[in-house]
C-alpha cells in the first residue's frame, strides 16, 4: 500500500451498545490526530454487525427490567448510566437512557447498515441509529423507525421498506457476525485496521491514532 491508498477501518459494533457511540466519536478524534501529522491520510470506514444481546426477541422487550435483572438492581443500572453519561458529555453525546422503552433486536438495523454500505459510506446512518436509540429513545427494531432514520440520511423510504420486508441478507448478517467472533471479537466496539491490527474497546483517541500510524508505517515498509 502506498501512502495514497486508503486504510480500511472496520468497526465491529451494535447500535444498542452505548460504548459503540463513544467509540465512533473517539475514532473521529483519532483520525483527526493522525491527519495532524499526515494531512493526506485517507481511509475507508466499514461497519460490521455484532449482536450484543443475541437472545433479544425479534419484536424486542422492555428495556429497564432487562437491565435491572442483568446488573442486579436499579441502583447499579443508574451507576452505569451515569458513568456513560459523563464520558458522553465530553464527546458531545447527550445520553437519555430513561427515554428508552424497548430492548431492541438489531438484526434489521444491521441489515439496513449493510444495505447502505453497498451504496457508499454508511457512517451517517450508523450515527442516526445511535442518536435514535440513545438520545431520542426510539425503538430501532421498529421497521418504520428504521425507515425514518434512513430517509433522514437521504435514502428512499420505499426502497428501504421493500428491503426490510424481505429476507435478503438475513443469513449474510448472521454469518458476518459469527465471522467477527471467529476473529476473536467478544466485546464491542472493536476496531480492525486493514485486517492487520485490532483494538477492542472504546479506547482513548491517542491509542487508536497510534495504532493507525503503526499499521500505516508497517505497510509502507
Amino acid at each position: 500500500m502506498n501512502s495514497k491508498s486508503p486504510l480500511t477501518i472496520e468497526v465491529v459494533s451494535d447500535v444498542v451498545c452505548p460504548w459503540c457511540f463513544v467509540g465512533l466519536r473517539r475514532l473521529e478524534r483519532a483520525i483527526a490526530l493522525v491527519r495532524e501529522e499526515q494531512p493526506d491520510f485517507q481511509y475507508v470506514l466499514r461497519w460490521r454487525p455484532f449482536f450484543l444481546n443475541p437472545d433479544t426477541p425479534l419484536e424486542g422487550e422492555p428495556y429497564l427490567p432487562f437491565l435491572v435483572q442483568k446488573f442486579g438492581g436499579r441502583e447499579r443500572v443508574e451507576e452505569i448510566w451515569q458513568r456513560i453519561r459523563e464520558v458522553g458529555t465530553t464527546l458531545g453525546i447527550d445520553y437519555q437512557f430513561e427515554r428508552i422503552q424497548v430492548r431492541a433486536n438489531t438484526l434489521n438495523a444491521h441489515r439496513l447498515i449493510h444495505w447502505a454500505q453497498e451504496r457508499g459510506d454508511a457512517t451517517a446512518l450508523v450515527e442516526g441509529l445511535f442518536i435514535a436509540q440513545f438520545v431520542q429513545g426510539r425503538n430501532v427494531s421498529d421497521v418504520a423507525v428504521l425507515a425514518d432514520i434512513a430517509v433522514a440520511c437521504g435514502y428512499e423510504r420505499s426502497e428501504v421498506l421493500a428491503y426490510l420486508a424481505s429476507a435478503q441478507d438475513v443469513s449474510l448478517i448472521r454469518e458476518m457476525e459469527q465471522e467477527s467472533r471467529r476473529w476473536g471479537v467478544n466485546s464491542v466496539p472493536t476496531f480492525v485496521f486493514d485486517r492487520k491490527s485490532g483494538v477492542q474497546g472504546a479506547e482513548d483517541p491517542r491509542l487508536l491514532a497510534t495504532e493507525i500510524k503503526q499499521v500505516l508505517a508497517a505497510t509502507e515498509r
